[in-house]
């Protein structure tokens, strides 16, 4: 069975969660992965009843033995087909107030748990002659804002680093995408932790998530 791996899944109505009941209809096993077990169970139970087929599988996606596990999963299920590295959370700041444990995990979020991701996908894509391998990047990604040094350098890191995968392993049939979501996405995210801001951009001021997906 062709098998995609989803990380970065969280609430329902978020990007990862809606990644996975889209690529579930198209007869795909789906591993949905996330460090919230909750979360990762009721998508599973929801692709389920709609005649799906899905796993949750608890992980740090910042953490090598996590995202080889998660990879081992995956290859016991079928062929992977479709790699999508979500995972990254916004982290602003001003530079001079910020404990440079705090600059490193947005970093290892954004772009080292995207590096070991990407290793493991790729050793699979090798067995079945290429991939889709994408990678969710953001306006971040593109430039820097002040008081955003920290997610916007990580985020910027990532989309090289997902330029560089694609060089080196598009001649052998990996499809490498970085997609940049220019805005706040319309999901529970903001809606239900940030009410007040979400109600100031209006429906029109989000990215509606059925449209990305």
């Amino acid at each position: 069975m062709d098998v995609t791996v989803i990380s970065g899944v969280g609430p329902e109505r978020g990007l990862g969660a809606q990644l996975a009941l889209r690529f579930a209809q198209q007869n795909m096993h789906v591993l949905v992965a996330g460090r919230t077990r909750s979360k990762l169970d009721l998508i599973v139970n929801k692709i389920e009843e709609d005649g799906g087929a899905a796993e949750a599988v608890e992980a740090d996606a910042t953490k090598e033995a996590d995202t080889a596990r998660l990879f081992e999963i995956a290859q016991n299920k079928g062929d992977l087909r479709l790699a999508i590295y979500n995972t990254g959370n916004n982290t602003p700041g001003k530079i001079i107030d910020m404990d440079a444990s705090y600059f490193e995990d947005s970093w290892r979020v954004c772009c080292f748990g995207g590096f070991l991701f990407a290793k493991e996908a790729l050793r699979q894509f090798e067995t079945t002659n290429g991939g889709v391998l994408l990678f969710t990047g953001a306006s971040a990604s593109l430039r820097g804002r002040a008081n955003f040094g920290a997610f916007n350098s990580s985020k910027g890191a990532l989309r090289n680093l997902a330029q560089a995968i694609a060089k080196e392993y598009g001649p052998e049939g990996v499809h490498v995408g970085h997609v940049v979501v220019d805005g706040p996405i319309g999901g529970e995210k903001i809606i239900d932790r940030f009410p007040e801001y979400a109600e100031k951009l209006g429906e029109q001021g989000m990215i509606n998530i059925e449209g990305i997906v």
